[in-house]
């Protein structure tokens, strides 16, 4: 099973080199000490468009595990669900509620994450917030199921 993840950073600030990605770094940390193969993050501005483009190109390349990190909240830009929603074949809601319940124990706002989680293809997809604390928080759930769906894709019993 190929163990290739890919971590996209969404934010208009970091894209144009007005604020440092801390949220991203993080995530590509945690998936090599899991064992994941993965390059440093991407970073592409908010919107559908650029976060739908980014994941197919991670997609093409191979990639079987994608987090994206920003843009699931409700600001106008906010729009990683969305361009999330336009890739994903099959969601998967139990993550994205799951990230949500354990961000709600940690600060009352992660309920207003609208992050979403799926799969396309061979590959999981999976939404979280775009601050440190919340990535810290929700890898562990994503490290928690990302083999067991890679090896369920490539048709492998329960």
């Amino acid at each position: 099973m190929s163990r290739s993840a890919v971590v996209i950073t969404v934010s208009d600030r970091s894209a144009r080199g007005e604020r440092e990605d801390a949220a991203g770094p993080a995530a590509v940390i945690a998936l090599r000490e899991a064992g994941w193969e993965c390059s440093d993050p991407a970073v592409v501005e908010d919107g559908a468009a650029s976060v739908a483009a980014a994941l197919r190109r991670a997609l093409a390349d191979g990639a079987r595990l994608i987090v994206t990190t920003g843009g699931t909240g409700v600001s106008p830009r906010d729009e990683t669900p969305e361009g999330t929603s336009e890739v994903i074949e099959r969601e998967l809601p139990g993550i994205a509620e799951e990230l949500r319940r354990r961000g709600v124990a940690e600060t009352p706002t992660a309920v207003l994450s609208r992050g979403r989680a799926g799969v396309a293809g061979k590959a999981l997809i999976v939404n979280l917030p775009g601050s440190p604390r919340a990535v810290a928080s929700g890898i562990v759930v994503v490290v928690g199921v990302a083999s067991h769906v890679v090896a369920q894709l490539d048709g492998h019993d329960h």
